[in-house]
């Protein structure tokens, strides 16, 4: 586990009491409003999931693939890793829904990536979290975000001319914005950039619309997924806002350490 400052505990000791006093007792009072706040968000986002859920869901197996995915979204917005371990059920059960609805974009996705980016990313935040299992959040530089915006229109166009080489391929552009978005986005969230959730944001639009379009087609459980991917675009909209506090004050944090 990654300490603030530095893995020298006196010189921690040095700089902490160099630290103007008004400043550490703010960060403190802050992370238990975080704690009660991060709560809170998930006893509201199982509360509306499992109710909604429990309507439109057909089966156990429909209902677990909304709940799993509502809960892991959910712990990556207040920074628990654990939310990686849950996203691994929900990867596999979403992708066998994907395939009956042959959106096979979103069923190779969740397959030969999210799975194992799942493993990869939990250890990785368990490397960089704090005493409070909360993960360490920090910010892209503005070259950064332009290159992650040239790389995902580049991405975009070119998995979507691949995917409409499968005849029996449902909407391969929107399908490849989703695929391409997710990929960035998690490789975004893996490395504890706070930009992952501008990019999940446009995501979830883009799947609400995608499923939105196979309900009407008859797809299966095409309306619960609605629901589904409009709970996670709640969801992002309150982790953009967690996260730009925690990549801000991380930022301040860094800043007092340099300092000092």
């Amino acid at each position: 586990m990654s300490s603030t400052c530095d893995s020298n505990p006196d010189k921690n000791l040095g700089e902490q009491a160099k630290r103007p006093i008004d400043n550490n007792l703010g960060e403190q009072a802050k992370r238990p409003i975080d704690k009660k706040l991060g709560l809170l968000w998930m006893a509201f986002l199982l509360l509306l999931g499992t109710s909604a859920s429990a309507v439109l869901a057909s089966s156990a197996f429909e209902l677990s693939v909304s709940l799993s995915g509502i809960l892991c979204v959910g712990l990556i917005a207040i920074g628990r890793r654990e939310g990686y371990l849950i996203g691994l059920y929900n990867s596999l059960s979403y992708a066998l829904l994907a395939y009956h609805n042959g959106l096979f974009g979103e069923l190779y996705l969740n397959l030969f990536f999210f799975v194992p980016t799942g493993i990869l990313g939990y250890f990785m935040w368990r490397r960089h979290s704090d005493a409070d299992k909360t993960v360490q959040m920090r910010a892209l530089s503005a070259k950064q975000r332009l290159f992650v915006a040239a790389l995902c229109v580049a991405a975009t166009g070119g998995l979507a001319w691949l995917l409409s080489l499968n005849p029996e391929q449902n909407t391969p552009w929107v399908d490849a914005s989703t695929n391409v978005l997710s990929i960035v986005a998690t490789f975004l969230m893996m490395l504890r950039y706070k930009e992952q959730w501008l990019l999940y944001i446009l995501l979830n639009i883009l799947s609400i619309a995608m499923w939105l379009l196979r309900s009407l087609a008859g797809g299966e459980a095409g309306d619960l997924m609605v629901l589904m991917w409009a709970i996670f675009l709640l969801n992002a909209v309150f982790g953009a806002w967690r996260w730009h506090q925690g990549a801000r004050r991380a930022g301040m944090e860094q800043a007092r350490c340099d300092a000092a």
